[in-house]
């Protein structure tokens, strides 16, 4: 009997028919993810790797499937354990029964795992604080089945690969199987070794107050040396700020996805091996390598901790900017890529992606926007220039795709196997009609023409600031686009007026009221009576769920607060909404915003995934899990960033002399003071007393403004 279930494309789900014998996608909500990019470890709380996605991985490979830890006759009961930071966790569980001489517990097991770039440690220690020797036999039981992740990701078997000795001094086992190889030994030594049946085995004997402790250290590695992703460089590419405020939810919150973000970074390989580029993976466990959308939203959101990750990044993909027009990858010249990965993704009959894929319409003009904004944000001009080729490149794709049709951005997919939605919505089901109806492709977003009005002008600061022919021609571009975006998106409903989601191959407007509008507020696309209009719709409790922005409006056919794209919540996405209402002058709807987001950081232990389900708060108080969501996410971890600087009013203009600094609403967390902040190179540090009065220190030459731009705010600012 077949049935239909939901399985994740490369970033986001499908239909696919598939057994009703066959695995569902793997639950996450409940799991503990320690990771050091480009490896990763997860768990259940109990610090067992038992069953679903848990496992060791390295390089989008599963090394272990199977680690749990046993004492003979005893039964382990789990007090405590959770991540600690990004790269650490810790696991505790009493051994009811053992030495006990009253109903306490007298002899308990801490489990400490550390992990780093193909490696993780688990220290085991069993303390006896019981006034009797004990006496016991602990037994480690170890699997795989070196699973590729995108077989993890749809539940797909992937058989058991048998054990064998490992061949090194220590005593362990190891496996191998189509050139990727793990292996697992314990340090000292275990007692016992028994290879077909994957277990070490420790007898252990203990006097009261003592303790006994061993190491079980796992590593994984590629027959091809791991040429893509590389572990992160030693240099953090960003600053650590230092934030106390009234509200200390908010300090958390930006520590641990700081943190978070560290873990994430990953290296170019075709960079300078003295001075390697860095970038941040999207995500894990299903997304840890390069995506270019994700990479170049999370280093705009950084920018104010630095310039460095924006460079990197803009360089990683400028290094792989299309070249030449391949219809089976979807690159075309001047297009910024989608996703690299090791080897073709393949998700039930229909997905098949090349390891080099460029099926996405938003990540060229994303591209252009970073170079800018950094530009402003103080990149070495000599840096920028370098890059700038690779801007005109970009532009040039821009107006070929606008020329090819009727001057929108859109995209199709021409291979039948490639993403059929090509925006940061992309799953099967993300762009629909208010009645429910699926729009078909050719499909122009509304956030993709507010993408390409932003790179325009952007583009067009940057070739007047380096001498470069065309700027002109640019910016009469974009507003020809705002003027055709304004007759041809708009549509109305019994709410009045409002842009639609997208046209569809028809150019009919797909009239769905979406999340979409956060995206155009603040980019200069909308005048103010437009943007008044959107603020309004925002702050409706159909998209305003109480902790955050939903992808779909609740009163919308086909909403369902668990839809990936079609109801749930994604922080980026309501951080991005808080920066566009803030710049376009709505405050008090960006607060509101950032209060739910910070509400739902908290219920998830500072860490936010990539999504969560989109119930309202009045109905569900506390923020409910997608399953299968991505924990830690690059650019939902940089959401802190994004709403700590809507909330400090921040933008800057490094070459033009200036800083701003306006508090639109950060108040409401205030009194806080921000150190560690960059902008021009220098340290920009921000205090906020409790009576709304600002103190700024930033660096030499820069003038520190504090009032709001007047005009299209936010039209192709920093």
């Amino acid at each position: 009997m077949d049935t239909t279930v939901k399985t994740q494309d490369s970033n986001g789900p499908v239909a696919e028919p598939v057994s009703a014998a066959a695995g569902l996608q793997p639950f996450l909500h409940d799991a503990v993810l320690t990771l050091f990019a480009p490896s990763l470890v997860i768990s259940r709380a109990d610090g067992q790797l038992a069953a679903g996605a848990d496992g060791f991985y390295h390089g989008d490979r599963r090394a272990l499937s199977h680690l749990t830890v046993a004492v003979e006759g005893i039964a382990l009961t789990p007090v405590t354990g959770g991540f600690r930071g990004a790269d650490r966790a810790d696991f505790r569980a009493v051994l009811r029964g053992l030495g006990e001489t009253t109903p306490d517990p007298a002899v308990a097991l801490h489990r400490r795992r550390t992990v780093t770039a193909g490696r993780f440690d688990e220290r085991l220690e069993v303390t006896n604080a019981g006034s009797r020797q004990v006496r016991f036999r602990l037994t480690v039981t170890a699997g795989t089945d070196l699973a590729a992740m995108e077989q993890v990701k749809s539940g797909q078997a992937a058989g058991g690969v048998p054990p064998q000795a490992a061949d090194t001094d220590a005593i362990g086992l190891s496996w191998s199987r189509d050139g990727f190889s793990a292996r697992l030994v314990g340090e000292p030594a275990p007692d016992a070794l028994q290879v077909p049946e994957g277990r070490l085995t420790y007898d252990v004997e203990l006097a009261p107050g003592t303790s006994w402790s061993a190491t079980l250290r796992a590593t994984a590695v590629h027959a091809d040396g791991d040429q893509f992703p590389p572990a992160p460089a030693d240099r953090l590419p960003w600053s650590t700020p230092v934030l106390r405020g009234a509200d200390r939810r908010l300090d958390r919150w930006l520590e641990q996805s700081l943190a978070d973000l560290d873990r994430l970074r990953l290296t170019d390989p075709q960079s300078r091996r003295d001075s390697p580029d860095q970038f941040l993976a999207a995500g894990a466990p299903w997304f840890l390598t390069l995506f270019g959308r994700d990479a170049l939203w999370a280093a705009r959101m950084l920018l104010p901790l630095g310039t460095d990750l924006a460079a990197g990044t803009l360089r990683t993909l400028a290094r792989r900017q299309g070249t030449v027009t391949d219809v089976a990858k979807a690159e075309q010249p001047g297009k910024i890529l989608h996703e690299v990965r090791r080897d073709t993704l393949k998700l039930g009959d229909r997905l098949a992606l090349p390891s080099v894929y460029y099926g996405t319409i938003d990540a060229t003009p994303l591209w252009i926007t970073l170079l800018h904004d950094a530009w402003r944000w103080g990149l070495d001009p000599a840096e920028a220039e370098r890059l700038m080729p690779h801007a005109e490149s970009a532009l040039a794709w821009m107006r070929a795709q606008a020329d090819a049709g009727d001057g929108f951005l859109k995209y199709v997919d021409q291979t039948g196997h490639g993403l059929s939605n090509q925006g940061w919505k992309d799953s099967e089901d993300a762009i629909r009609h208010r009645d429910g109806r699926h729009a078909r492709a050719p499909i122009a977003l509304c956030e993709v023409q507010a993408y390409a009005y932003e790179a325009a002008l952007g583009g067009a600061a940057l070739l007047r600031a380096f001498g470069r022919p065309g700027a002109d021609a640019w910016e009469e571009w974009a507003e020809r686009l705002a003027d055709r975006f304004r007759d041809r998106f708009w549509v109305t409903d019994e709410h009045g007026a409002y842009p639609a989601v997208a046209l569809d191959g028809e150019g009919e407007p797909v009239d769905s009221v979406t999340s979409g509008f956060g995206h155009l507020l603040g980019t200069g696309l909308l005048d103010a009576e437009e943007s008044a209009l959107l603020a309004a719709r925002i702050a409706d409790p159909a998209l305003d769920a109480g902790h955050g922005l939903r992808t779909l409006s609740s009163g919308a056919v086909g909403f369902n607060p668990y839809g990936y794209h079609v109801g749930s919540i994604w922080p980026h996405d309501t951080a991005i909404a808080v920066h566009g209402l803030t710049r376009a002058g709505f405050p008090d709807v960006a607060a509101s915003l950032a209060s739910g987001l910070l509400t739902a950081a908290t219920a998830f232990d500072a860490r936010l995934p990539e999504l969560f389900a989109g119930h309202g708060s009045r109905e569900c108080p506390h923020p409910t899990p997608y399953p299968a969501s991505c924990r830690p996410q690059a650019w939902a971890a940089a959401s802190a960033v994004h709403v700590l600087r809507a909330a400090l009013g921040l933008s800057a203009d490094v070459p033009g002399g200036t800083v701003t600094v306006n508090p639109a609403f950060a108040r409401g967390f205030g009194p806080l003071t921000i150190s560690g902040l960059q902008v021009g190179g220098g340290g920009l540090d921000v205090s906020l007393a409790a009576d709304g009065s600002v103190d700024v220190a930033a660096p030499a030459g820069l003038t520190v403004l504090k009032a709001r731009p007047a005009g299209r705010s936010g039209s192709a600012g920093g």
